[in-house]
């Protein structure tokens, strides 16, 4: 019997896990202490009243011999393909009911998609960058080749033509950085990935917080994607399913390498590894989706595009340099005073009482930066920048 020992080039706890247990030990300390949390990305707000109203009457319908339902189709059910599918058409892309994928997670998929490829890929990973992507392709044992995303390029690194990649991660917009790919920026993206026989495996969790139609919301909105892309998505930050589980990943026909279609390939590993989302998830998804569903999601959007528009402002005024806050739920700003990552989390933790996520923990060129979120309430994240701007004055 043998381990995989590349579980030791890991680092020893997740990034958030490790947060989790320094902010436990400083309230156990400071009992009296009120912690706001602008750190890991999860939501506030509710799930939308009609997403709760399908939601309900699904469960229901599990309750009666006539409408209940057993195992449902692994790729998730027709009604909710054909939901996202028409999504998809609203801002430009035609995709067919087959190349949607149901899961209960974007973090899930981009996961288990890797077994789709050999080991001997050499991948491309931005740097910083969310640590599944690092994490996952670690576990197998992959040469991973760092993408510098810095202050220089906008934190929005672009393909050198000289150098050979087989699985390229883009997220936008993107997690931690909040910065947003131009249509321009993509289409030299996929034109690279063409050219080199490549894959992108595009995150679009967030592009819900898009709001120029002149900025991309798919991988897909580019000619020729189709052929070289799969996409993944979640309703997590779209509509408040973070702890409800619903996403999706396009796996389009066109997609084909070495004589393999990779959309038979992922609904082959999807039937034989993963069991399907829950009947009533599926239709509180499938009701986001409605007319009513999207009004009322955009409603709670706003509310986040709000706080993060409050942090942006905040930073400014105090002279401090930031990206994101605007197509994004993310504020990645320059630790104040030259100080590390971790030096920022422990001082803003101590002073103000506020939890963020330190940049080094997304990559090397992290360090000196550091992750706010929107997703808190409005009232908390109003107390937050109070407090400060009362601890970092000009």
């Amino acid at each position: 019997m043998k381990i995989n020992a590349n579980y030791g080039s890991l680092e020893e706890s997740y990034l958030f896990s490790t947060i989790n247990k320094k902010v436990e030990a400083f309230q156990a300390a400071h009992s009296s202490a009120s912690v706001i949390r602008l750190g890991i990305g999860d939501v506030t707000l509710p799930l939308c009243e009609t997403a709760v109203r399908a939601f309900s009457l699904a469960a229901l319908e599990q309750g009666k011999a006539d409408t209940f339902r057993g195992y449902g189709p692994e790729q998730g059910y027709g009604f909710l393909r054909e939901a996202i599918q028409n999504y998809y058409a609203s801002f430009g892309v035609t995709l067919s009911p087959d190349e949607i994928f149901v899961s209960d997670g974007a973090k899930s998929d981009i996961g288990n998609i890797l077994d789709l490829f050999d080991e001997d890929n050499t991948v491309w990973i931005p740097d910083p960058v969310y640590p599944v992507y690092r994490d996952t392709n670690q576990m197998a044992g992959r040469k991973i080749v760092y993408l510098n995303a810095t202050k220089e390029n906008d934190f929005l690194p672009m393909p050198d033509f000289t150098q050979h990649a087989d699985l390229i991660y883009l997220c936008s917009p993107n997690n931690p950085t909040g910065a947003v790919y131009t249509q321009t920026q993509l289409k030299e993206w996929v034109r690279y990935a063409l050219e080199q026989d490549a894959v992108i495996l595009f995150d679009a969790a967030y592009e819900a917080f898009v709001s120029s139609p002149e900025l991309p919301r798919s991988i897909f909105q580019i000619p020729g994607a189709k052929e070289c892309a799969i996409e993944f998505c979640s309703l997590s930050k779209t509509a408040g399913f973070t702890g409800t589980r619903c996403g999706y990943t396009v796996v389009p026909e066109a997609l084909k390498r070495n004589g393999f279609s990779l959309r038979k390939m992922w609904l082959r590993r999807q039937t034989t590894k993963f069991n399907g989302v829950s009947y009533p998830v599926q239709r509180a998804a499938e009701a986001v989706f409605t007319p009513e569903g999207m009004q009322e999601c955009k409603a709670h959007l706003q509310v986040y595009q709000k706080n993060a528009l409050q942090i942006a402002n905040t930073l400014s005024e105090l002279g401090i340099y930031y990206t994101g806050g605007i197509h994004s739920p993310y504020i990645w700003m320059e630790c104040p005073h030259s100080m590390k990552s971790w030096e920022f989390f422990d001082d803003l933790l101590e002073r103000a009482h506020v939890v963020g996520t330190p940049g080094s923990g997304f990559g090397v060129n992290g360090e000196g930066f550091f992750r706010l979120t929107s997703f808190g309430t409005p009232q908390a994240t109003q107390e937050a920048m109070e407090r400060f701007r009362a601890v970092y004055t000009r």
